[in-house]
């Protein structure tokens, strides 16, 4: 039971970070205003367009807080699972939007090796100093929760890579300062995306996971339906179905077929407690049969 213990209690995280989404979305809006008027008034494009990223980033920390948010709505007549799945559709839309940051940031370097232009200037570089201060501290009030929460890893990859890129912009303006290699600004730029895209990958891939109702990472089928099926009494266990209601909840189905049914509520108690306790599964719905009969999902290609 080597991964058994990864997702228990994770549902009890995401409450506590609604004081880091309002700080970081404070934090960075004011970081925003302080580079559109910097910007603006030194007739720095760089400045303008890095005020315009930031904004991508407050996009972010709104989408992935709002699915915090609608995640502890309760569940309706018509949505029976309340809005749970929305912390998937955050991490997903989260990950899209940092992929096409890394393509705009990556086109703007290809461009910059093209036409070469005068590099960032001490004020630019100052006002990075700022972003790299804002944007690692927001990053690390969603450090914790990135292992378990696929949400709020989103928000963390955000701001670290905003990080990142500020920190490029500081080393590579000192660098030309000093040496006058006007290539190395493009260059960093390059550096910095690869390392964002291949962090926003693995977001990208397991977002799209959840969304297609896969089993959620660190969670092995096999051996849960080991576990089923050696429990006394249990004949058969199929059409087992385990998929992420959210991104820190998962649900089981299953069809137990049992040799006696007449302590059938001692055995639910026991495997709802148990698969939560040693699997980290939220929402357990189990059918008992008897085996008098051919069930229609029995065989494993059926859905």
């Amino acid at each position: 039971m080597s991964n058994s213990h990864e997702h228990h209690h994770h549902h009890h995280h995401p409450a506590r970070y609604g004081k880091a989404f309002a700080a970081g979305i404070g934090l960075n809006t004011v970081f925003i205003i302080i580079e559109a008027v910097y910007g603006f008034f030194s007739d720095s494009l760089a400045l303008l367009a890095d005020a315009g990223h930031n904004l991508s980033d407050v996009l972010g920390l709104i989408i992935a807080w709002a699915a915090v948010l609608l995640g502890k709505k309760l569940p309706t007549k018509k949505r029976t699972y309340g809005y749970k799945k929305s912390s998937i559709m955050a991490a997903l839309l989260n990950a899209i939007i940092l992929l096409i940051a890394v393509g705009a940031i990556f086109l703007e370097a290809v461009q910059r090796f093209a036409h070469p232009q005068p590099v960032a200037g001490k004020t630019v570089m100052i006002v990075a100093v700022i972003g790299i201060v804002i944007n690692a501290a927001t990053a690390l009030l969603f450090m914790s929760g990135r292992e378990h929460d696929l949400n709020i890893r989103g928000a963390f990859l955000h701001m670290a890579s905003d990080a990142l890129v500020s920190l490029g912009v500081v080393v590579a303006g000192a660098i030309i300062l000093i040496t006058g290699w006007e290539w190395l600004d493009p260059v960093v730029s390059i550096l910095i995306a690869a390392v964002i895209f291949a962090g926003t990958w693995g977001l990208l891939r397991e977002a799209v996971d959840l969304s297609l109702d896969a089993v959620p990472a660190g969670i092995d089928t096999d051996e849960i339906k080991a576990y089923l099926e050696n429990m006394p009494t249990v004949l058969n266990v199929h059409d087992l179905h385990i998929w992420g209601m959210s991104t820190t909840e998962a649900v089981l189905t299953a069809h137990i077929v049992r040799s006696q049914i007449e302590d059938n509520d001692a055995l639910l108690e026991k495997l709802e407690k148990e698969l939560h306790n040693k699997f980290g599964i939220e929402h357990t719905t189990i059918q008992i049969e008897k085996g008098t009969y051919a069930c229609g999902l029995a065989p494993d290609h059926k859905v």
